[in-house]
C-alpha cells in the first residue's frame, strides 16, 4: 500500500482540476495523485504534461477513468482504486459543467439543460462520493472537498454590484445570458456538503466546499473570454484547494471557504 497521500480529483484532464495537479506536484510533500478524467486518452495526455512541468517533484500522477454520469464507470473506478491502492486520503469533487448558454443558444431544450446540471453538479457528485466514502474511512486523515462556486451563495445573490445579479430592463423575452441552473445546482452542492459533514462527523471525515473564485478556465465559455472578462489564472484557485488539502483552513471544516476566509450561504 503507497505510503503517499492518495487524492483522487474528478474532472481533472483540464480547468481548475488540471491547475490543481500542478499545485500538489509544486509541494514539498508526496503525493499520489489519481488524475480523473471521462476520457483516459485525455487525462492521460495531461498527466504526462503535468509530470513533465515538475520533473523533480516528489509526487506522482496515475491516471483513471471516470465519469460522474456514469454509474458503471463510477464502480469499475471504485474496484481500481481499491485493489491498486486500498484507500482514498482526499477526494475532490471537481468535475462540473456550466450547461446554461447550451439552452440559449439552442443547443438543450431548458429541462435538457436543467436535468444535466443538477446531474453533473449535484447528483453526480454525491453518487461518487456515496461510493467512495469506504474507502476514505480507510484514511488516517480523511478530507473530502467540493468544488463550488461564488455564484452560490444566497447571501451575496441581492449584490447588484455584480453583474450577474441585475435586473434586466423589464419586457419579455429576456435577452440576457442567465445561468440560474448552474447557481441552483452549486447551491443544491453547498447543502449536499453540509450534509455530509453531517453524516461522517464521527467519522473524522473533514468536509468543506471551496469557492476558488472567477477563473480563466473553459468552464461557461471559452478561456480567452473569461480572463477579458477579469478571470483570475487558474493556478490561483488551485492554491487555495492545495491549502484545504494540507491543512490551512481546517477551522473552517464544514464551511464554503473562498481565499478571503468563508463565504457567506
Amino acid at each position: 500500500m503507497a505510503s503517499n497521500s492518495i487524492v483522487l480529483i474528478t474532472g481533472a484532464n483540464t480547468g481548475l482540476g488540471l491547475e490543481t495537479v500542478k499545485a500538489l506536484l509544486r509541494s514539498p510533500k508526496a503525493y499520489t495523485i489519481l488524475l480523473g478524467g471521462r476520457s483516459l486518452n485525455k487525462a492521460n495526455a495531461a498527466a504526462i504534461e503535468a509530470q513533465t512541468e515538475f520533473p523533480q517533484s516528489p509526487s506522482v500522477v496515475k491516471t483513471i477513468q471516470v465519469d460522474i454520469e456514469d454509474d458503471d464507470s463510477i464502480s469499475k473506478a471504485l474496484d481500481h482504486v481499491a485493489n491498486e491502492y486500498g484507500r482514498v486520503d482526499v477526494l475532490i469533487n471537481n468535475a462540473g459543467g456550466q450547461f446554461d448558454q447550451q439552452f440559449h443558444v439552442g443547443n438543450m431544450m431548458m429541462r435538457e439543460m436543467w436535468n444535466k446540471s443538477w446531474n453533473v453538479n449535484t447528483t453526480g457528485t454525491c453518487i461518487l462520493t456515496h461510493t467512495f466514502v469506504p474507502l476514505l474511512l480507510k484514511s488516517s486523515d480523511p478530507r473530502l472537498i467540493f468544488i463550488t462556486s461564488g455564484m452560490s451563495t444566497l447571501a451575496e445573490s441581492d449584490n447588484a454590484a455584480i453583474k450577474l445579479n441585475q435586473s434586466p430592463a423589464k419586457g419579455w423575452p429576456k435577452k440576457e445570458l442567465a445561468v440560474a441552473a448552474y447557481r441552483s445546482s452549486k447551491t443544491g452542492m453547498n447543502m449536499m456538503m453540509r450534509e455530509w459533514t453531517r453524516i461522517l462527523r464521527e467519522d473524522g471525515v473533514k468536509v468543506w466546499c471551496i469557492s476558488p473564485g472567477f477563473l480563466a478556465t473553459g468552464l461557461g465559455g471559452s478561456q480567452d473570454i473569461n480572463k477579458r472578462r477579469g478571470a483570475l489564472d487558474p493556478s490561483i484557485g488551485a492554491n487555495l484547494v492545495r491549502d484545504v488539502v494540507e491543512g490551512a483552513r481546517d477551522q473552517d471544516i464544514g464551511k464554503v471557504v473562498r481565499r478571503d476566509g468563508v463565504q457567506p450561504w
